[in-house]
């Protein structure tokens, strides 16, 4: 018997939840001071181990790993490439996604509007947005004005003292607008892609400043964070989905001709302009904690579906699918 299994973090509920609403038992596994968070307070483990990664156990128990942004933080991507247990995804897709470089040919590829990348910090001729490599979730990212101001902070900030270090961190122009995070599935079943839902983050303290009037924010000199506390949903000008729908398609298209594909659940990050043009300016391969406030689902897929379905539970009924025509080696790896 196929069981579901997520580690104990980031979208774990929501994927859990969905798993059980599939028919599937449910397995989390992580550290063991959040075990009743997913047993008690809201049972939906019927499986908890207490391991960052328990290989044999997942094996004995048949599970299949949801890969989320905190699993792949904690465990590194090499550790992940060389997982016995099967993997929902593409596991190829995760140097592409980790390393920012790789990241944007990628993106470059799927012809997406992309901000400019600055390669010498000492070009740095407007506002920049810096950001180290992997899913951090918004730690580490800071604004900077000019060469002397990123040198700065980079150092304040990352311990960068030269341009020796500069290999993990991507400069980027800050495109001002609105940031919109559009959640997709790629079904490789059914060959389909699926708009799921849409949200933009509630980061600290980037957000809290806009609370303090100006004059206050410029005597407390404060230094701008992007750290994710939470995440609201959106509900897109329909005008603008077209957009965002043929973005992914394109997205999706890249992937097959550069690692193999891509399927599964996976986010655009960017920002709408005031010109209406969709700014992209990275992508996460896999479930994002933006779409955790849909686990009722969302106004896109009641479009589609005639029941609450959160990306989730999405993901259970692509694993259920694929066991049902015998062909869960196309949708694991």
């Amino acid at each position: 018997m196929v069981r579901i299994a997520t580690y104990a973090s980031h979208s774990a509920l929501q994927i859990l939840k969905g798993a059980k609403d599939e028919g599937f038992e449910t397995v989390a596994f992580g550290k063991s001071r959040v075990k009743l968070l997913y047993t008690k307070y809201f049972p939906v483990a019927d499986y908890f181990l207490e391991d960052t990664y328990p290989e044999n156990d997942l094996l004995r128990l048949d599970a299949v790993v949801i890969p989320t942004g905190s699993f792949v933080a904690h465990l590194g991507v090499e550790l992940v490439e060389k997982m016995k247990v099967p993997y929902f995804g593409n596991k190829k897709v995760l140097r592409w996604e980790s390393d920012r470089n790789l990241e944007r040919k990628w993106l470059e590829k799927a012809k997406l509007r992309l901000p400019r990348v600055y390669d010498d910090p000492d070009d740095i001729d407007g506002p920049v947005i810096v950001k180290p490599h992997g899913a951090k979730g918004g730690r580490g990212y800071f604004l900077a004005k000019n060469p002397e101001d990123f040198w700065e902070k980079a150092g304040r900030f990352l311990g960068i003292k030269d341009k020796e270090d500069l290999k993990n961190v991507q400069i980027q122009e800050y495109v001002i607008g609105i940031p919109v995070y559009p959640h997709y599935f790629y079904s490789r079943i059914k060959g389909e892609l699926e708009l799921m839902s849409i949200d933009r983050r509630y980061e600290s303290n980037v957000d809290a400043i806009g609370r303090i009037p100006a004059r206050e924010q410029l005597d407390l000199d404060i230094d701008i964070t992007y750290t994710v506390i939470g995440n609201i949903p959106i509900v897109l000008r329909e005008s603008l989905l077209i957009d965002v729908l043929e973005a992914g398609e394109r997205t999706v298209k890249a992937a097959e001709e550069l690692m193999g594909g891509l399927w599964g659940p996976f986010c655009l990050e960017g920002v709408f302009t005031p010109e209406m043009e969709f700014v992209v300016f990275e992508i996460s391969a896999r479930i994002v904690a933006g779409t955790n406030p849909f686990i009722h689902g969302s106004p896109y897929t009641w479009l589609k579906y005639n029941e609450p379905m959160s990306t989730g539970r999405r993901i259970a009924r692509e694993i259920k699918m694929a066991i049902e025509n015998d062909e869960l080696e196309k949708v694991v790896t």
